[in-house]
């Protein structure tokens, strides 16, 4: 790797872990925009650009969302019950999306799903309407489907989830600071069961840059990930002490820019 690469990653993993922790997002939601980038400005085709920056972004979510929750579990907000109740889902709808529809769609589509639903949450979160009071979480039956929809939406678009299941759960009157640090617990399996399914789907493909293994491209998953594990914490410290409106409309602008990138980009590979 050339040392203005191994910079630009370092950057983007610096970045990408602070929102982590911040924000319950894993960090996909930016490193998907950046990393397609990366990669087109070094030849890669735009369509296989997108589809490696998702994997390669899922996979650092792995030792990113460790990271974040460790320090939200410190503060006592993760709700491991409702880990524990969407987990299964989301394993299921990870390993569906990796290694199934992932494959068969464009990357142009899948860069379009990403804006789509991510401009989606965006408006869920800065419109900041009330949830009914009387709206809990869903039961065992509900909790495992909308863990399927979470897995399954986070490997098509190389994000942690919290894209989805933060709304989903403000949604439900769980507190905004709680649903982010549960955000982040969940980002462990959605990241194992969707990185598990892109090594199956992209196994005996050639290799689009050196380093590159199928769709996972190595060198920028240990450099982010590196990275971004040293600010996840930053992150969650941050989001402790911010207030609940400042944080949904920090997560709404996030989303609602990152959104635009990868609609434009979509557009544009059709």
């Amino acid at each position: 790797m050339t040392a203005s690469l191994v910079a630009e990653l370092l950057a983007l993993g610096l970045a990408a872990g602070f929102l982590a922790g911040l924000l319950g997002i894993g960090g996909g939601m930016l490193m998907v925009p950046f990393l397609t980038l990366i990669l087109g400005q070094r030849g890669v085709d735009g369509g296989l650009a997108v589809k490696m920056a998702i994997a390669t972004s899922m996979a650092t979510i792995m030792f990113t969302s460790l990271s974040s929750v460790h320090a939200h579990h410190k503060r006592g907000a993760v709700r491991w019950n409702l880990v524990k109740g969407l987990a299964p889902g989301i394993l299921a709808g990870g390993l569906l999306a990796g290694a199934g529809l992932f494959v068969l769609l464009k990357g142009a589509w899948l860069a379009l799903v990403f804006g789509a639903f991510v401009s989606f949450s965006g408006w869920q979160m800065l419109r900041n309407k009330r949830p009914a009071p009387s709206r809990q979480m869903p039961g065992p039956a509900g909790q495992f489907g909308a863990g399927a929809g979470i897995g399954l939406l986070s490997g098509l678009v190389g994000a942690g989830g919290g894209f989805v299941s933060v709304p989903f759960m403000v949604w439900c009157n769980v507190p905004v600071h709680l649903a982010v640090a549960t955000s982040a617990a969940l980002g462990f399996p959605i990241a194992v069961a969707n990185t598990l399914g892109y090594v199956v789907s992209g196994w005996g493909m050639e290799s689009a840059l050196p380093g590159a293994f199928g769709y996972l491209y190595l060198p920028a998953l240990v450099v982010i990930a590196a990275a971004s594990v040293t600010m996840a914490p930053l992150g969650a410290r941050t989001a402790h002490a911010m207030d609940v409106s400042q944080l949904k409309k920090a997560f709404a602008t996030l989303l609602f820019a990152l959104a635009a990138y990868m609609l434009w980009k979509g557009f544009s590979e059709i």
